[in-house]
């Protein structure tokens, strides 16, 4: 009789989880992520954020939403491998009060340019000289993946959400990191055990129309290998938010002027000036649809629908398309005009609360 070691057999109970949680799940079982109504969502909140204002947009959101206790962020990670990124990502976190939640910055990343305004921003000074938006001399940012291996070794099984909205190089590599010391489970393992949901901000559908087809959405393009590899490998539930969906429901800048009026400069307020350039301009809210989905989650609220179970595909030229398949782990958001109303007020009062 041919004996297991120890990780084939944690690869097996994993393997077998999974299966079951595959073959048992369905759209109403994705809309509350709680085992109870009191208990704060575990997440980990994987960015690009310097790409765009709406990965900001959406960490206001989350730390508002720790205050409510509805949230706790277990950790952030950086797809974006620009320093002033994780330099940006500690200033905010420290303004809004939660100094201490750890970040991970990506290696070798696709877009290692600063952007329009996480440099910009971190840099600002006070009348006086001293940064705007302090944070510890010397403090740097662990390895993305080795954070990620932590994160999901220390949790509880089956506890963990991560809403992705950057590219999936993280979540990419994750999946091939062997056991070490952290965890004696590959990163597949870990990911199967501990994850009970990742929310994406990934590709386009067509779920309204045909508008979309070929639209080539920026998380994909810039990373198609791990994009690929996310959609075929990843081991537990997705639920996507495509690009037509945050492309309909908008903030409006003048909702984060008057409400960011505060004597002291304000992070959130610096950031949407700097990236869109004119308080008129309006920005549309992608990746807060998918943290949205995850610290909202009770019944009757009705912001969004989701589609059957199925398989997301990602192409070589970086375009999406959905498949209903009853064995899939996939479903994408599905909204309509008064669900976009719905979100876009939520929208309002949970990015512009003052800190």
């Amino acid at each position: 009789m041919k004996k297991f070691s120890i990780p084939c057999l944690s690869m097996i109970v994993c393997l077998c989880a999974t299966m079951l949680l595959t073959a048992s799940i369905s759209a109403k079982d994705l809309l509350d992520v709680r085992n109870s109504p009191n208990e704060p969502v575990k997440m980990i909140f994987d960015t690009d954020m310097g790409n765009d204002a709406d990965d900001a947009l959406a960490l206001a959101i989350i730390h508002n939403m720790i205050d409510r206790g509805k949230c706790e962020l277990l950790g952030l990670t950086l797809t974006k491998s620009n320093p002033y990124a994780a330099k940006y990502c500690k200033a905010f976190n420290t303004q809004y009060g939660h100094p201490d939640i750890p970040i991970g910055l990506v290696k070798n990343g696709a877009t290692p340019d600063s952007g329009r305004y996480v440099q910009k921003v971190f840099e600002m000074k006070k009348a006086d000289g001293t940064p705007a938006f302090p944070i510890p001399e010397g403090w740097e940012p662990e390895d993305s993946v080795v954070l990620l291996r932590k994160l999901l070794a220390a949790a509880e099984d089956n506890s963990i959400v991560i809403v992705q909205v950057g590219f999936s190089t993280n979540l990419a590599r994750l999946l091939d990191t062997p056991g070490d010391e952290i965890s004696p489970l590959t990163g597949k393992e870990l990911a199967a055990k501990k994850v009970r949901l990742v929310s994406a901000m990934f590709g386009a559908f067509t779920f309204k129309n045909d508008r979309f087809i070929k639209h080539k959405e920026f998380n994909v393009v810039k990373d198609i290998p791990a994009a690929q590899k996310l959609t075929k490998e990843w081991p537990t539930p997705i639920v996507f938010s495509g690009f037509e969906v945050g492309i309909e429901i908008m903030v409006r800048g003048c909702t984060i002027l008057n409400d960011y009026q505060t004597p002291e400069p304000n992070i959130m307020k610096e950031s949407y000036l700097a990236y869109r350039g004119e308080w008129k301009l309006e920005q549309p809210t992608w990746d807060l649809t998918s943290v949205l989905f995850v610290v909202r989650p009770e019944e009757g609220r009705d912001y969004f629908t989701l589609s059957e179970m199925g398989t997301v595909t990602v192409r070589d030229d970086s375009t999406t398309y959905f498949t209903p398949d009853p064995n899939g782990k996939h479903f994408c958001f599905k909204t309509n005009r008064e669900q976009e109303i719905r979100v876009e007020e939520a929208f309002v009062n949970l990015c512009s609360e003052k800190h």
